[in-house]
């Protein structure tokens, strides 16, 4: 995950994107990355559906955080899981596992939580500087 994390904030450290608040400005040369095999992108985890270990829905990756130029959080829309309308909360990247699985070609995150635990997690919400 560190290499999409570095890759994404090398664009948005282009000119006209970066913001003073976001990341430092660039000091010296870019410097270009080969993207290792083992790596994760975030386009592939955005609107990933994240599953218990059983199979049961937990919510879809809606965001990636950043900080530092480091990944801090993984954004969930729970909720359509939790029948309660549009609802997101955060979570530490650690608390979800993502996999490619081979023979079938696709995707997989997993995390373990329960129902309980997503509703009484504080709410993330899309305001200010995020607002969409």
């Amino acid at each position: 995950m560190r290499a999409s994390a570095t890759l994404l904030v090398a664009t948005l450290c282009l000119p006209g994107l970066a913001h003073a608040q976001s990341t430092p400005p660039a000091s010296r040369a870019p410097q270009f990355i080969t993207v290792g095999s083992q790596a994760i992108l975030s386009s592939r985890l955005i609107g990933l559906n994240v599953q218990t270990a059983s199979g049961e829905g937990m919510g879809r990756i809606e965001d990636i955080v950043f900080e530092g130029g480091e990944i801090t959080g993984v954004v969930l829309s729970v909720g359509e899981v939790l029948g309660s309308g549009q609802r997101y909360v955060a979570v530490d990247p650690s608390s979800i596992s993502v996999r490619y699985v081979e023979g079938e070609n696709r995707w997989q995150a997993t995390m373990n939580a329960n129902r309980e635990q997503l509703k009484s997690a504080p709410e993330f919400r899309y305001e200010g500087k995020w607002k969409r």
